[in-house]
């Protein structure tokens, strides 16, 4: 979700803070829970680089154990305490099982440090392979910086080993096989808590009818597989039951949008409307990059990938105060990150509302847009996308589900896009909310305005199709129990 689906100029929003690799001695290490006694991992870490404006953690995974390990099940994190206000991008350079097979996300403590406050949690795909007793990983040459690439102050980080020059064990960094901690100890505090590997079922197809024949329709619901649901039930920005939650509501500068706008937490508002709560996004300014302030809010962590995508959604044709006619946009939509131009497992998929134009359109217009990978300089784009030029002011329904075969999106429940199986995920994404202005072209008036954009619901069934009636459905059902949160969604 750049600026625009076509010939847009690059527009990278970043969701998660990032994280250095670091190191203690082996005698530090956590004890190993008996779940794991046969199976055991080492990190060993070097710091790759020594550089003012971005950091270089080195590591590979040793297997230190009896059995062979799948890579897939191990996860490694990185601990650092974040600079104020900034936010992060992280790359792989080189990976002797190559970078498309290493993750890397980003989550925050629940308990912070002096030293930590977040982390970078690193995995692999299910094509890294599996170790072999006394085998290692190789080199995962790791990168991270400041999103305005600004300096880096990692003295503070509890993870950063500024020392070690030469690969050796590690144990400021933590490690865990199919959630059971067997390297590292974490910040104090904030020790991982053992998660049984969740079970995998295939979906259940729908029984076909003489109307509906075809063999690979929507999947039935089922109580044992991973489901997100918020009703936004929260107090105010500050609420700790959202960073509890997985949310991050975004701080700071950066894009996309007007150079030198900020992103203020304090623009997420909650208000109950009837028997519902609703999380209001706003969006305001007097004409200059200084008084700009825009909205996001996002998950903290990616662990979203195929399956369903379900927002109830309040778009806006007009500002609630001041003149009109600002090149907004209004999204909901699911992400990752850009590992490297061109990159081919890069993936974002977006509902966008642009209610003044904008991106070389004269009025409203409603895009999907399906991203296989982008270059920002020169600027080359791969997407797929499809749009409405009309107005979509009101509430609305937005639907997205992703499968082996195709992307779809729906539109109050109808059939809005189809798009094609080579832009579908190779790896998790994060779920956003954001309202921004791509420029300050549409209105060149300095009267202050606002607008709006409001969010009832989101709802994400994994490796599920739903149809939309089903999504409906599965809302009521959460609303007639009481549950106003869940998230049994394991992560990736």
């Amino acid at each position: 979700m750049r600026n625009g689906p076509g010939s847009r100029k690059l527009r990278i929003r970043i969701a998660f803070a990032a994280a250095t690799v670091i190191g203690l001695s082996a005698a530090a290490l956590t004890a190993l829970p008996a779940a794991a006694a046969d199976e055991s991992i080492a990190i060993r870490y070097r710091q790759g680089g020594a550089g003012g404006d971005q950091a270089a953690p080195w590591f590979t995974v040793v297997n230190t154990g009896a059995t062979s390990v799948p890579l897939s099940q191990v996860k490694v994190r990185y601990y650092f305490k974040a600079d104020p206000g900034a936010s992060y991008r992280y790359a792989c350079d080189w990976a002797v099982r190559g970078c498309t097979q290493v993750t890397g996300t980003f989550g925050t403590l629940a308990n912070p440090t002096a030293t930590a406050d977040r982390y970078l949690e690193v995995g692999f795909t299910p094509g890294a392979g599996s170790l072999a007793p006394g085998a290692d990983t190789g080199d995962v040459q790791l990168r991270f910086h400041r999103s305005d690439w600004q300096s880096l102050d990692q003295s503070d980080d509890y993870s950063f080993g500024p020392a070690q020059t030469t690969y050796g064990d590690w144990a400021k960094v933590t490690a865990t096989i199919e959630g059971v901690q067997v390297w590292g100890t974490a910040p104090a505090g904030n020790e991982p808590t053992p998660t049984p590997p969740a079970t995998q079922t295939g979906p259940t197809p729908t029984t076909p009818t003489t109307t509906d024949p075809l063999p690979t329709g929507p999947t039935t619901p089922s109580p044992d597989r991973g489901v997100l649901f918020d009703d936004f039930d929260y107090a105010r920005h500050s609420d700790p039951a959202l960073a509890a939650h997985g949310w991050t509501i975004r701080s700071g500068g950066g894009g996309p949008g007007v150079t030198g706008a900020t992103w203020a937490p304090e623009n997420v508002t909650f208000a109950k409307q009837g028997a519902n709560s609703i999380m209001t996004l706003r969006t305001s300014t007097a004409g200059s990059a200084a008084s700009t302030r825009q909205a996001e809010v996002h998950t903290g962590v990616r662990k979203f990938k195929n399956g369903t995508y379900a927002a109830r959604v309040r778009l806006a044709d007009t500002p609630t105060s001041g003149p009109d006619g600002d090149h907004l946009v209004q999204s909901f939509f699911t992400i990752n990150d850009l590992t490297a131009p061109m990159a081919d497992d890069y993936a974002e998929y977006d509902f966008e509302y642009l209610p003044n134009g904008g991106w070389g359109e004269p009025a409203n217009v409603l895009y999907t847009t399906s991203w296989e990978t982008f270059r920002p300089d020169p600027w080359e784009a791969v997407n797929q996308h499809t749009e409405a030029r009309t107005s979509q002011a009101g509430w609305h329904d937005l639907v997205l589900t992703i499968d082996d075969t195709a992307l779809v999106y729906y539109l109050d429940g109808k059939e809005f896009a189809r798009h094609d199986a080579r832009y579908l995920p190779e790896r998790p994404m994060s779920i956003h909310f954001n309202q921004w202005l791509i420029d300050l072209t549409g209105q060149i008036s300095t009267a202050p305005r606002a607008y709006e954009e409001q969010v009832d619901y989101v709802l994400h069934v994994k490796d599920q199709v739903l149809t939309p009636a089903q999504v409906a459905a599965k809302v009521t059902a959460y609303r007639t129990t009481g549950t106003a949160f869940e998230d049994s969604v394991p992560a990736s």
